[in-house]
């Protein structure tokens, strides 16, 4: 029971609190915050609330997505020219 318990308070306490593989961010709220993070354009006050909200893990799998997609579009644009 006490287990279950400490899952439920998990579950209700505010996303500043609770541990940060837990959080759940929303999947275009971290796609948003990896794109202005990769342009270099972003607030502080922004950054601060994506560092409370949202899931370290999924920022890591959403950047090296877009680092890839990156890579391949340039590759891509690089054999259409030549």
């Amino acid at each position: 029971m006490k287990e279950s318990a400490a899952v439920m308070d998990n579950e209700h306490r505010p996303a500043e609190q609770q541990p940060a593989h837990e959080r759940k961010g929303s999947l275009l709220r971290t796609v948003r915050a990896v794109a202005w993070s990769m342009i270099g354009l972003r607030k502080g006050s922004e950054y601060q609330k994506d560092i409370e909200r949202l899931n370290p893990i999924h920022i890591i799998v959403v950047g090296l997505l877009a680092l890839f997609l990156l890579v391949v579009g340039l590759i891509v644009v690089a054999k259409l020219v030549t």
